[in-house]
């Protein structure tokens, strides 16, 4: 008997808001702050938190540079976290697939 996909989804990823964070920067360098924030709609602190998670996890980087008076916050996907976004997306579709397969059985009866 073999194991259900579902155990091969990424626990940290299981959160909405983190996964659409590892999304949107995966596939560019970097991305600065506000992007990601108005991308995914979010609030800056709930952002702030989940980055922080992100980062204990080493599934993002974030640095910050003077940009005259102010700090520019940039954030990027490291290789642990894109391959870890790649798998959980891979379990996500194992998991759509069997369904669906489940589903064609289903009807053809």
């Amino acid at each position: 008997m073999s194991s259900h996909p579902r155990h091969d989804l990424d626990p940290v990823l299981e959160s909405p808001i983190r996964l659409s964070i590892v999304a949107a920067l995966a596939g560019v360098e970097r991305a600065d702050f506000a992007t990601v924030r108005d991308t995914i709609a979010i609030s800056d602190s709930a952002l702030s938190k989940q980055l922080t998670h992100l980062e204990d996890v080493e599934y993002v980087v974030i640095d910050k540079e003077r940009a005259g008076r102010r700090t520019k916050t940039w954030l990027s996907l490291t290789a642990t976290g894109d391959q870890a976004l790649r798998s959980h997306l891979d379990a996500l579709q194992r998991i759509v697939d069997s369904a669906a397969r489940r589903g064609a059985a289903t009807t053809d009866r």
